[in-house]
């Protein structure tokens, strides 16, 4: 499917008592790991492991039956790279700098209005001084592959498509049907955040998701949702270091 047809076709999942416990037991037993491998692995190391986590469950739950449209099917198509056919490679580039500049674009509208909230909410002492943008840099990729891929794929891919079948997405939001499924999958989100640093303010995590899980719809898949998760991650770590906060 690609992302235009995602856009048109409403999911049709019809509302079901019997069949969103499950989704909703495996992505809360999922998290529990996750939060325990957070505590229990050495700091340096636990990052990855709650990532591996997250992958192992999505490939569990997800993609290890023979099913050749599964990947399709939870948006981890990521540009053909999952898909059961040969590889296009120029395909793949085509899309990945797609989904990039989907989430940059995201990124442009967003991210003023958050730089306004986040210095309201931290109020910081001092003024802000740039961070060097190395850092950054030096960020991204684990941001991206250790972070940011692992949870969109288990909780856009796996919960939010389950769930979306569940209960029918019934409304339409800037070219995107969402229903209760993303609100659920952002409040398991929020959660696991909270249970991994025990501090209200996690929570928070919450709204974003939405916008993750509405980035998700809108693609038709992870790709973009994956990017714009970790270039938030890395701009908030970037707002922190030029205000010196968290040093």
């Amino acid at each position: 499917m690609t992302p235009s047809e995602s856009r048109e076709r409403r999911p049709t999942g019809e509302p079901g008592e019997a069949t969103w416990r499950g989704p909703l037991i495996a992505a809360l037993v999922t998290t529990a790991v996750a939060t325990a491998l957070s505590y229990g692995v050495p700091a340096e190391h636990a990052a990855t492991a709650v990532g591996l986590a997250f992958l192992g469950a999505t490939y569990w739950l997800a993609l290890r039956d023979d099913d050749p449209e599964a990947a399709r099917r939870y948006g981890l198509s990521l540009g053909g790279l999952l898909d059961r056919e040969p590889l296009d490679v120029p395909a793949l580039v085509r899309s990945a700098v797609t989904e990039l500049g989907f989430a940059l674009a995201v990124a442009a509208v967003v991210f003023p209005p958050f730089w306004v909230a986040y210095k309201l909410w931290w109020s910081p002492v001092r003024d802000f001084h740039p961070a060097l943008l190395r850092g950054v840099a030096d960020e991204a990729l684990g941001q991206f592959l250790v972070i940011a891929l692992p949870e969109e794929a288990f909780y856009r891919g796996f919960l939010q498509t389950r769930l979306d079948e569940v209960w029918r997405p019934r409304w339409r939001v800037l070219g995107a049907w969402l229903g209760p499924g993303v609100v659920a999958t952002s409040l398991v989100f929020a959660l696991g955040h909270v249970a991994t640093e025990t501090h209200p303010d996690r929570l928070a995590v919450f709204f974003p998701s939405l916008l993750f899980g509405w980035i998700r719809t809108r693609r038709g898949g992870i790709g973009a949702a994956a990017a714009f998760h970790a270039l938030c991650n890395l701009f908030a770590s970037y707002l922190a270091r030029s205000y010196g906060l968290g040093l």
